[in-house]
């Protein structure tokens, strides 16, 4: 096992991997920009080193400069976390040739299943179902019009490098596929440094379902069963929860088992999410990979009771997975609220600044993870997390009423923040009786 390990990010997940750590009696390197100087959570680690100034690429995304952190504080491994470099091969590659390892999966793993396009061809050859779509790049808008045409509209435009939405248009007829060919090419080079893009059937109103799985450097892989992450608002979460509602019994074995085949085929280990576009009768499509630990993973930890950033480190460290498939079980349910620093009556606005009240919820069921106290001021830097709002009970009935509970008592003052969007959406029926899908918020809070 490692006695030092540094922590490459900032934030609720730099401080999930500290605690984390601890628990495994494992000294903690911090590292943070300018605009975290100060923040409460870098005292908990063991040491804290300042990389550079508050914009990321000279600091968090900076890789000399974590590197140089990392041998000045004498460490054996990096966890990244998510976002920033968590899952950049590259870093990855430069960590385990200067003798440190990186708390991930192998870097080919990574390269193959960070292209979409690849990763797609890698699920075709696993027998895993893919949305109708282009064998490869869309290299000219002739060949897309054409192709199109072939799969029928509405398409989608998609990134093949990067995530989040970006990248990524529906195009309806030509006239909408041309202008969003150029649009998400830009968009993705600004993003990814990859204009590349290719073309899939758009799915209308589907539901997005996700698996989580570890493997290990044994060749032992297992899924920790599905999240339903399809309440999203222009491509990123809002709520997630497990099991997903309304899901036939074989419907979930087939998607986790296909999870299981396609990280089997790529060589991968490590924490890591395959991610699904399920269609109105249920059919499945593998979208993405995820090669990392998600935003969501609480909501796997209470239902299953496996610790998965532990479980990373000890596979990171050459150790087996601790359990086979059938020690796994789902137990209750679980709903994760991700609180933003964002106003949602003002198209959800950006809201930087100091928190001048921070009154959390608690009581039996609830768990919040945060690293913001009265007094923390939110950058303007970076993403606008802060806070995942997580509830768990024996049944998604009182696993809603507590979640209602737990965000009528959760107070902040001095900064905007989405936990009246959640209280609303705690309340809609369709909601409540697990009729959702990606279009859900758009359609109910059509502002957002």
């Amino acid at each position: 096992m490692f006695q030092r390990i540094l922590v490459a990010n900032r934030g609720e997940i730099a401080l999930r991997v500290i605690r984390a750590c601890h628990d495994l009696g494992i000294e903690v390197v911090a590292v943070f920009s300018e605009a975290d100087r100060g923040a409460p959570y870098l005292a908990l680690a063991d040491e804290a080193i300042c990389i550079g100034p508050p914009p990321a690429t000279d600091s968090y995304l900076n890789i000399p400069r974590i590197i140089s952190a990392a041998e000045i504080a004498n460490v054996q491994a990096i966890h990244p976390g998510y976002g920033f470099l968590s899952e950049n091969a590259h870093f990855a590659e430069i960590c385990r040739s200067c003798n440190i390892e990186f708390i991930g999966p192998p870097q080919d793993a990574m390269r193959r299943l960070g292209n979409k396009n690849e990763a797609r061809k890698l699920a075709q050859q696993a027998k895993v179902p893919v949305v109708p779509g282009s064998e490869g790049l869309i290299d000219n808008e002739a060949e897309a019009v054409r192709l199109a045409q072939a799969i029928g509209y509405p398409v989608l435009i998609k990134a093949a490098a990067g995530g989040g939405g970006r990248g990524m248009r529906v195009a309806r007829n030509d006239i909408s596929l041309r202008t969003g060919l150029q649009a998400a090419r830009q968009e993705a080079e600004k993003a990814f440094k990859d204009g590349s893009v290719y073309l899939e059937k758009y799915i209308e109103q589907p539901r997005h379902i996700e698996v989580q799985i570890l493997g290990d450097r044994h060749g032992n892989v297992v899924h920790l069963f599905e999240r339903e992450c399809s309440l999203q608002r222009r491509h990123q979460k809002l709520v997630e929860e497990s099991p997903a509602p309304n899901l036939p019994a074989d419907v979930r074995d087939a998607i986790c088992q296909a999870a299981v085949r396609l990280v089997k085929a790529a060589g991968y280990y490590n924490a890591g999410t395959c991610e699904f576009l399920v269609d109105a009768e249920n059919r499945f499509y593998f979208i993405e990979v995820n090669a990392r630990i998600q935003v969501e993973h609480p909501v796997t930890e209470l239902v299953t009771g496996i610790d998965l950033v532990r479980q990373q480190i000890r596979i990171a460290a050459g150790e087996p997975l601790p359990f086979s498939q059938e020690q796994i079980t789902q137990r209750g349910s679980a709903i994760e609220c991700r609180i933003n620093a964002e106003d949602p009556a003002a198209d959800f606005r950006p809201s930087p600044g100091t928190v001048t009240r921070w009154q959390p919820p608690g009581g039996p069921g609830v768990r919040l993870d945060t690293h913001v106290v009265t007094g923390y001021r939110v950058p303007p830097n970076y993403d606008s997390l802060v806070a995942k709002l997580l509830v768990h009970q024996p049944t998604r009935p009182e696993a809603i009423a507590c979640m209602r509970r737990a965000l009528s008592e959760f107070i902040v003052e001095g900064i905007k923040t989405t936990i009246p969007l959640h209280r609303e959406i705690f309340k809609h029926t369709a909601f409540i009786e697990g009729r959702v899908d990606t279009t859900f918020i758009e359609r109910n809070w059509p502002r957002s």
